[in-house]
């Protein structure tokens, strides 16, 4: 188990303790994910095959934050690669629709993503765990994933060292460290 993973996946848990909360990032979470991939599909990094296919900035992200998540946790970041391949995908097809369909897409999944996260914390009581650890961006769905693997009764080890953790950086803990 992957001492790194625990603390993040504790430090954005405690963030995100109410169910509505949680509820909300399950909306807001990939539709931001699939909205960053649109307009990075217009940046082609280099093209293969005879010039028939480019391998895009998309690509690229989803290939780094892919090594990222493996590395965290083979089981949740083979999760995480898959997910993140389908609305790469999704997104792929968005932007082949042109930058009108591409731009609108992209600002209505992006605002309305940010819109259910900001309101699952107003539920929540709490700024957002990325306004004290810009890491957390990256966390965040591998946040989910491991919640729905937690769900089925899997990776039991992980999930108690989560929760064993995720206190210490409870509202409480956090001013106590700042005294």
């Amino acid at each position: 188990m992957n001492p790194f993973f625990v603390e993040q996946m504790a430090m954005y848990s405690a963030y995100h303790r109410d169910g509505r909360n949680r509820a909300t990032h399950f909306i807001g979470i990939p539709s931001i994910v699939f909205a960053i991939f649109i307009p990075l599909h217009w940046v082609p990094l280099f093209e293969m095959w005879n010039g028939e296919t480019s391998v895009t900035l998309a690509t690229a992200l989803w290939v780094v934050t892919g090594i990222f998540y493996l590395w965290l946790d083979r089981t949740i970041g083979g999760l995480m690669v898959l997910v993140a391949f389908l609305l790469m995908m999704a997104a792929e097809w968005v932007a082949g629709q042109g930058s009108f369909v591409g731009w609108t897409v992209f600002a209505v999944a992006f605002i309305g993503g940010w819109i259910f996260q900001l309101v699952g914390h107003v539920f929540e009581g709490r700024r957002p765990a990325l306004a004290d650890n810009i890491l957390q961006a990256l966390i965040g769905p591998t946040f989910l994933v491991a919640e729905a693997v937690f769900a089925m009764g899997l990776k039991r080890e992980l999930h108690e060292a989560v929760e064993a953790r995720w206190k210490n950086y409870s509202v409480g803990a956090m001013r106590e460290r700042a005294a």
